[in-house]
């Protein structure tokens, strides 16, 4: 008797009972209020999980998050302070700080001075958003886009920080929000992935973050919700080409062989895993086709090349990564997750931030354009932003103009919203007057999380999965939907 059938004689009656009746029942309800109108039109689930999502009519269909890791200074781009210049090189008044945890490269903030913006701010649009001379593509679009700037986590340090803003928790094993998205939602395409994933970092930059690949990791859910790394050069998946002397139709005959002999051990074992083996080597085949085409930019215009900057001819560049994002969600894929590192400034505010923004600022504008000029930021959700921000007093020496820099700040930091439900042209929430803590409209991690999941249709209070025992979510057990900034 194998292990598995003798775990199905040992299933408890509570166990029988529990799975049988809650299928049956929730079979029943759907069908009922599908028949009288109240259940939401669900969206294609292609390998999908549970049939009754969306909850509710979403206002996005997918989402390309722009992660800045290393977290940018929000002090210097987008949280305008005037009390910050006034105060420039003055001790950080102690009241700020009583009691907070810095990384250890602070320590005890005491006596620490105070840095003004390394650039001038200036208002832009309608909406007369701050922003920052680093950022002037992203000034030119203010009145499309939502700034936060009232988010606050919990980490201090860098790893935690993103596992924490992208899956929930600080330790790693969490599905990220990619992996639920697919999970929940499925994909609306068979020829590409649900969930695809880019990296890029600035040329000589000496901050960078170390990709893990837990930052898109399906966690506990079954692996086929996990993100597709694509290479910066090359093949943009490994062994995406046929080895010399494979034929398509050679391809094409060994893989039906592999299934069936996959199916066998399918229905021999029902592990799940055995099912994502058989889904992403069909998934590998049809991207051998759709791959090529994706990643062939002769047909797009010289407008739109150059509307992403000269970094667009270049592979692995942000740029590139950015255009790429735009044909992807084009085709039908859930979620993209571009990742670029660099933003770590704990000594190069005044060199490699230059860098940083030169390359991401004109790239990430172009995108919210292109897409609202294709009629697709409508109900595609585009997030701007890192893990945390960085200090608004200096790490280093004042006299050391060359060497500024700040250090990773938890507190108080920035995003940017568009598109997929979003209002555009408004900011929400504030900072204190020293961009040290949040005075007004909090948005934590988890507010945050429950807010996304919403404009894609989602109660995140009743999407779980459950493992070892607990209803897991993306939420964990907290989240409130920033309902004020919903379109």
């Amino acid at each position: 008797m194998t292990p598995f059938d003798q775990n199905r004689l040992h299933v408890t009656r509570r166990e029988f009972f529990g799975r049988t009746a809650t299928g049956i029942g929730s079979a029943a309800l759907a069908t009922l209020l599908q028949r009288d109108g109240f259940a939401a039109t669900p969206t294609n689930t292609r390998g999908g999980g549970p049939p009754s999502l969306p909850h509710f009519a979403p206002k996005a269909k997918r989402v390309i998050y722009l992660f800045q890791n290393g977290a940018p200074t929000h002090v210097d781009l987008f949280d305008w302070k005037p009390n910050l210049q006034k105060l420039h090189g003055t001790p950080v008044p102690q009241e700020y700080v009583d009691g907070k945890r810095f990384s250890t490269m602070t320590g005890k903030p005491d006596g620490k001075l105070l840095l003004a913006p390394v650039e001038p701010f200036h208002q832009y649009g309608e909406s007369g958003a701050w922003v920052s001379d680093f950022m002037p593509y992203t000034g030119k679009i203010a009145d499309k886009i939502c700034f936060v700037k009232s988010m606050h986590t919990e980490a201090v340090n860098h790893a935690p920080a993103i596992s924490f803003l992208l899956s929930g928790g600080e330790i790693p094993g969490r599905p990220t929000l990619g992996a639920w998205m697919t999970y929940g939602l499925g994909r609306e395409t068979d020829n590409l992935p649900g969930f695809v994933v880019m990296t890029s970092v600035s040329k000589g930059t000496t901050c960078g973050q170390i990709f893990y690949d837990f930052y898109w990791s399906s966690g506990f859910l079954p692996s086929r919700f996990q993100g597709v790394k694509f290479r910066g050069s090359g093949d943009p998946v490994l062994y995406l080409s046929n080895p010399k002397g494979m034929s398509r139709q050679m391809r094409r005959a060994w893989l039906d062989d592999i299934a069936q002999i996959n199916e066998m051990k399918l229905k021999e074992f029902g592990d799940p895993e055995i099912a994502t083996r058989i889904a992403q080597y069909e998934m590998a085949f049809k991207m051998q086709a759709s791959i090529p085409e994706l990643t062939d930019l002769s047909g797009e215009s010289k407008e739109t090349l150059d509307m992403y900057g000269p970094g667009v001819n270049e592979e692995g560049t942000f740029a590139r990564n950015c255009l790429l994002a735009r044909r992807l969600v084009e085709r039908g894929v859930r979620c993209v997750q571009l990742m670029h590192a660099g933003w770590d400034q704990h000594r190069s505010l005044t060199t490699e931030l230059y860098n940083q923004c030169r390359d991401t600022d004109q790239p990430s504008a172009a995108l919210v354009a292109d897409l609202e000029q294709r009629g697709l930021l409508e109900d595609t959700l585009v997030i701007w932003g890192g893990e945390f921000g960085r200090t608004p007093f200096l790490q280093g020496n004042l006299a050391d103009r060359p060497n500024w820099g700040r250090d990773h700040h938890p507190y108080a930091f920035t995003i940017w919203m568009a598109g997929g439900g979003v209002k555009p042209g408004v900011t929400y929430g504030e900072s204190d007057d020293l961009g040290i803590n949040v005075a007004k409209n909090p948005v934590h991690v988890h507010d945050f999380q429950a807010t996304v999941l919403h404009l894609l249709g989602i109660d995140h209070e009743r999407f779980t999965y459950k493992f070892q025992g607990r209803q897991y979510r993306l939420s964990d057990v907290h989240g409130k939907v920033v309902k004020d900034i919903l379109s």
